[in-house]
């Protein structure tokens, strides 16, 4: 399912949590048409709050930004990824045969497309200015993976598969139902698999946060 495009006049910026909201606004400065909001953690306190700001106020673009995991061999340590689709990974059913997503049950769609034209220029001003940058799918969970296990059924089912967070997919269906457009930008701090916090790297997805976020005013701006 595709997002509209429109104009970015103005532009609402929802984080999960008050570090990336932090970090993010460290990046932007103080532009005067980005507002920097609080989304909670989870794809509904996500989707709830970002038509809760959406009702009150007038915007061009919604963006959902932070931090997440990464698989490995396509999004390392630090590095950034902006979703080409946004996909809500365990929403369907499970069944003796695997999991069967809300597309595959006809019961709506488990993906949503964001603002393409917009994605790419935003991709290739961060790779110019020496980031380490790629597109890609960008899975939103209710429950972060924990498991090599679970990695790996993911990545088997969702071969496009570069990050996951737990608020994309929310922020962009609230966007979907004001007829805006949605981006999801993530920076990694860790590896997709098993739980291990002593390996999770925030200083340096926190730091490739704010100067993703500081890309990105430049681009708005244009």
């Amino acid at each position: 399912m595709n997002l509209p495009t429109t104009n970015h006049s103005r532009v609402l910026i929802m984080t999960a949590v008050e570090a990336e909201r932090e970090a993010v606004l460290r990046g932007l400065g103080s532009p005067d048409f980005i507002d920097v909001e609080l989304a909670g953690v989870g794809p509904a306190s996500a989707a709830a709050r970002t038509a809760r700001v959406l009702a009150g106020k007038e915007y061009g673009l919604v963006i959902s930004a932070g931090i997440g995991g990464g698989f490995t061999d396509r999004a390392g340590i630090g590095s950034i990824v902006i979703a080409d689709q946004l996909i809500a990974a365990d929403l369907g059913a499970e069944t003796p045969d695997g999991f069967l997503s809300v597309d595959e049950l006809g019961f709506g769609s488990s993906r949503l497309e964001p603002d393409l034209p917009l994605v790419r220029r935003l991709e290739e001003a961060m790779a110019s200015a020496g980031l380490a940058v790629r597109s890609g799918a960008v899975l939103t969970v209710s429950t972060g993976t924990g498991s090599a296990q679970t990695a790996a059924a993911l990545r088997q089912r969702y071969e496009d598969a570069a990050a996951e967070a737990m608020e994309g997919f929310g922020v962009a269906e609230a966007a979907r139902l004001f007829g805006l457009p949605c981006l999801e930008i993530r920076t990694i701090s860790n590896a997709i698999g098993p739980r291990d916090r002593s390996a999770w790297r925030m200083k340096e997805a926190f730091e490739a946060l704010e100067a993703a976020s500081s890309i990105l005013v430049e681009v708005l701006k244009r």
